[in-house]
């Protein structure tokens, strides 16, 4: 059902059809939040659903208003100002930007490694489509803002936390500033930044998911798991934080490059700057994966090895997502 209400969302170009898809993706995905029956994760789900819901709703309410002043309701003509206002602020709820971004950290962190991987790459995947559709027409000053704020915001509301799942959903959110303040502009490298993240999330999530690692105090027992991995989570990380010899900076790079070229100079040095802000938490991280050692007490274990030799796609994705940039 996640795959196929993705892929009518994507190749559709009615309104309805790519609501309707959205709508199967949403309840496709609320039975892989709420698997553990924990009841953070029924919690978990049921901020998902509302949030979904209502942003779903929104965007139904933008197209029926932009098909009632144009008699039109295909997805490229958008062009009712009132329309692309309310679709701005139904993507951005869909896709967890600032000021709607209070439900993802909460879902991530209530639902298993797995389905948080799928929750920040495949889910934002449609929504990311009719952003890339529409993305001529919707309002440019309002994209930055909401994208400057993002960034901001994403990182500095990951700083504080030790919960590594909310610490990448504050990631993706810092991300998401990047992918939006270029769609208006440039709207391919919006999606060159999209499938980029997506490979240098899924590298970290499947590592993590492999030395069952979901705090920073148990990240820093985790080395003696998979010596190997670990090593290549450091600059999976890194290579997240966009720093310039890996995968991570190309995204960046091209971005300020195309905003400088708009006249946009001061705001790529802002959200660089409040990139630094991100680059502060993925440090935290890396250091507790393998340069801090744990403390040698007496009645401190060691982990186990683990015997099973490294997943084939963990070893493909951590070399795309450091070595892309180099090669």
């Amino acid at each position: 059902s996640l795959i196929l209400g993705t892929s009518i969302t994507i190749s559709s170009n009615h309104w309805i059809m790519a609501w309707a898809g959205l709508e199967i993706n949403t309840l496709a995905i609320l039975p892989l939040i709420a698997q553990s029956h924990h009841p953070r994760a029924i919690e978990a789900a049921t901020k998902y659903f509302l949030t979904q819901a209502a942003a779903s709703a929104l965007m139904l309410f933008s197209s029926m208003t932009n098909a009632w002043y144009t008699g039109q309701w295909d997805i490229a003509q958008l062009t009712h100002p009132t329309s692309c206002l309310i679709l701005t602020s139904a993507i951005a709820m869909k896709l967890g930007l600032v000021p709607f971004h209070f439900w993802f950290p909460e879902v991530l962190q209530g639902s298993p490694l797995t389905t948080g991987l799928l929750l920040s790459t495949i889910m934002k995947f449609p929504p990311m489509t009719l952003f890339y559709m529409t993305s001529h027409s919707l309002n440019p000053t309002l994209l930055t803002c909401m994208a400057v704020s993002s960034a901001a915001l994403g990182g500095w509301m990951g700083l504080n936390q030790t919960q590594i799942r909310k610490i990448l959903a504050f990631s993706s959110i810092a991300h998401l500033g990047w992918m939006t303040i270029i769609i208006a502009y440039n709207p391919k490298l919006t999606l060159l930044n999209f499938y980029l993240y997506i490979l240098m999330t899924a590298a970290t999530f499947l590592t993590l998911n492999t030395i069952k690692a979901t705090k920073l105090s148990t990240l820093m027992t985790t080395w003696t798991k998979a010596p190997s991995l670990n090593a290549m989570l450091l600059l999976t990380l890194l290579s997240l934080a966009g720093l310039p010899p890996l995968t991570g900076f190309i995204p960046k790079w091209l971005i300020i490059q195309e905003l400088t070229k708009q006249n946009m100079a001061p705001m790529a040095t802002m959200i660089s700057l409040l990139s630094l802000l991100g680059l502060f938490f993925y440090l935290r991280l890396a250091y507790c994966t393998t340069i801090t050692l744990p403390p040698h007490t007496t009645n401190h274990m060691k982990q186990w090895h683990i015997n099973k030799p490294t997943n084939t796609s963990i070893a493909i994705l951590t070399t795309v997502s450091t070595l892309l940039l180099p090669i």
